[in-house]
């Protein structure tokens, strides 16, 4: 999976940008706040993440960790995928949310577009006391290790509800342990087939 993109921005529009990276241009989606902070010919450093579907590898861009890392725990929220997720960060800083959810403020996830007053109870519900450490005071979020969270973005992203795909994960992690392996040391396409033929749907 692609983590970062370090190259010179080629162009830039409201939701995207290219990045010029040793002449391959890589077309990332980022939020209009990144947008507005990134100037065409200047070197960029961009966070990444690839959301993986069935016809397509898409990367979505961010100009810190944290951004990145709450871009990905939302969407293990029922019924919150990629656009909803950037939706969210684009209205709300990860200070901000994580200050809305332990407060249970509600009219203040509700701004964000596609999210009503259900999907935002449901979101300080699912995520309630699992962004404590993006207060101010608290320095990251709370992740889980790298192979994991690749594996259970492609696994969303081929359909799996954030339940079913937490589901098979564990039940990869669980068999990789008895013979003794380290997941990391799995290729993501091995992993994932593995998961796919554990079932868990």
């Amino acid at each position: 999976m692609i983590a970062s993109l370090s190259g010179r921005i080629r162009a830039i529009s409201n939701d995207r940008a290219v990045v010029d990276v040793n002449g391959v241009g890589y077309s990332v989606f980022v939020t209009p706040t990144t947008s507005t902070s990134l100037n065409i010919g200047a070197e960029a450093h961009l966070f990444t993440t690839m959301v993986v579907r069935e016809d397509s590898l898409t990367l979505f861009g961010f100009l810190d960790e944290q951004s990145r890392i709450l871009f990905e725990l939302v969407q293990t929220v029922s019924g919150i995928g990629p656009k909803v997720a950037m939706s969210i960060l684009s209205v709300l800083s990860p200070d901000d949310l994580a200050t809305a959810i332990a407060q249970e403020n509600v009219a203040s996830i509700e701004r964000v577009p596609g999210i009503g007053r259900k999907g935002a109870q449901r979101l300080i519900l699912e995520l309630k006391g699992k962004l404590d450490d993006l207060s101010p005071a608290g320095a990251k979020v709370k992740h889980q290790p790298p192979w994991r969270e690749d594996l259970v973005s492609a696994l969303v992203g081929l359909g799996y509800s954030a339940k079913q795909a937490d589901g098979a994960v564990s039940k990869v992690a669980s068999e990789i342990a008895i013979t003794g392996s380290d997941p990391a040391s799995y290729e993501l396409s091995e992993l994932l087939r593995s998961a796919l033929q554990s079932g868990g749907r």
